[in-house]
Formats: structure tokens, C-alpha cells, sequence
């Protein structure tokens, strides 16, 4: 919910030949919200729902590694009743990630619903509930590297508190593990040199953002690779920050 000051800035840039789009690109405010405040600056009251009143999430640990499959793999709809649909994708050759993704709703919500939908090449991991967007306040329209994405203070807390469960969460939605190999010449013989690195990759620059803060603050070495011209893969190949990945992430199985 935006305040009313708020409101009237983003309102006020709307001069000149300055459109919806391009105050939306700069604001981060959907274009949709934009051309309703033009009619209506007021809020409307929220409508009450039988639902009981969000108290956040259940289990720390669980929403921190939720949070990162969500920014990675996850997106929430509206119910045509009232509620929501939080589906997070997991690959068909990961099935241990697909109990881990249950298992973090289940610590989450505990009075929520899951399923496990098969979908082409993926399973989308489902759960039912009036509070997923309270719980993910980066929801919104369009894609998410094509709006901001930040974390609310007491989101930013629970990262804080649980760095590698969310560094976890990210890594097995948008990330891998990897064995990478390359030559060396040793006494005029050239011999193969294999090493792991751990790779990111997301489009949003806000995402990889949350991803190197915190690896930086849990100590990891991390560079910026870039694909093309766009930098979006975050690759550890540091052997000191591989075996800290190593001990503390995990495999998808």
C-alpha cells in the first residue's frame, strides 16, 4: 500500500512529455496503479476476509530459504475466490528439491495445502493460502527483473539471521555446481586441471544484488561473469569460498 505522499510525487512527475511508462520504469509503481491514482488518489478500504490476521512466518530458517526459491523460481496468483496460489518450479531432475521446497511451505504455513502439479520439464510445487502475498511483498506485475526488487525490513532481518538458508534457496532455484577444467603446462607437458565453482545466473540486477551482499557477508569470494554484454552470472570458484558453499549449501539432490 502506498502513502498518500507517495502517491502525489509519483504523480507529480507526470509533466511535460512524460508518460505512464517512463514513470513507471523510474518509480518501480506499475503503470496500472499510475493511471488509477489519476482518478482516485485515495486509497480504497481494504475489504475484510475470513482469513485470520498474517502473523508472518512460522519458522525462520524455512521462509529465509523460501524467499530464495521464490526470487529464483517463484511466482504468486490470485485465487477467483480470495486467496492465493504460491507455485515455485523445480526441475524433474532435482526430486530431493522438490521435498525441500514442500517441506519449507509446510514450516511456513503450517495450516496451508500443498501439491505437487507435474508441468512440461518441471514440477510446480503449490500451495493455497490467504497470506502469500503479505509473506512476499515483491510480487507484483510483469516479470521481476523488469521491476524492483527489495526486501522489506523484517525480511531483511530473517536474511540476516539465516544468511545461508537464503543463499541456499537462491542456489537451488537459479544456481548450480559445476566442475570446470582447464590445461597447464607442467615441465613442457600439458596436463588437464579440473576445479568446482558455483554459478548464479538471474537477470534482475536487484536479485544478484541480494545474492553477492550476502555472500559477501557470510565471507564468500565472488566475481561477476559476463554472458555477451549483459553481466547476470555470479560464479565462487575461490577454493577457500567452494568448500564454504560446499559445507553450508548442499546439493539439490
Amino acid at each position: 500500500m502506498y502513502d498518500i505522499a507517495t502517491r502525489v510525487r509519483v504523480l507529480g512527475l507526470l509533466t511535460g512529455d512524460r508518460s505512464v511508462n517512463s514513470v513507471s520504469r523510474e518509480t518501480g509503481v506499475s503503470r496500472s496503479a499510475i493511471r488509477a491514482w489519476q482518478s482516485r488518489l485515495e486509497p480504497l478500504p481494504r475489504l475484510l476476509h475470513h482469513a485470520t490476521p498474517c502473523r508472518g512466518p512460522a519458522e525462520r530458517a524455512a521462509y529465509a530459504y523460501l524467499l530464495g526459491l521464490y526470487l529464483g523460481d517463484g511466482c504468486i496468483s490470485p485465487h477467483p475466490r480470495g486467496g492465493q496460489y504460491l507455485r515455485i518450479a523445480c526441475a524433474d531432475a532435482w526430486p530431493g528439491l522438490i521435498e525441500f521446497c514442500r517441506a519449507a511451505i509446510l514450516a511456513v504455513r503450517p495450516g496451508d495445502k500443498v501439491s505437487v502439479q507435474q508441468r512440461r520439464g518441471c514440477v510446480a510445487v503449490t500451495a493455497y493460502g490467504h497470506h502469500w502475498t503479505c509473506l512476499f511483498p515483491q510480487h507484483g506485475p510483469g516479470k521481476k527483473h523488469e521491476r524492483r526488487i527489495v526486501l522489506e525490513d523484517w525480511q531483511r532481518e530473517i536474511v540476516d539471521a539465516c544468511p545461508w538458508e537464503f543463499l541456499r534457496g537462491l542456489i537451488h532455484s537459479d544456481g548450480c555446481r559445476i566442475t570446470n577444467w582447464t590445461t597447464r603446462v607442467v615441465g613442457g607437458v600439458s596436463k588437464r586441471y579440473e576445479y568446482p565453482r558455483y554459478f548464479f545466473t538471474n537477470t534482475s540486477d536487484d536479485i544478484r544484488r541480494l545474492c553477492t551482499d550476502t555472500l559477501t557477508r557470510v565471507g564468500v569470494r565472488w566475481t561477476v561473469l559476463a554472458r555477451g554484454s549483459v553481466p547476470f552470472n555470479v560464479s565462487v570458484a575461490r577454493r577457500d569460498s567452494v568448500a564454504l558453499m560446499d559445507a553450508h549449501i548442499g546439493p539439490k539432490h
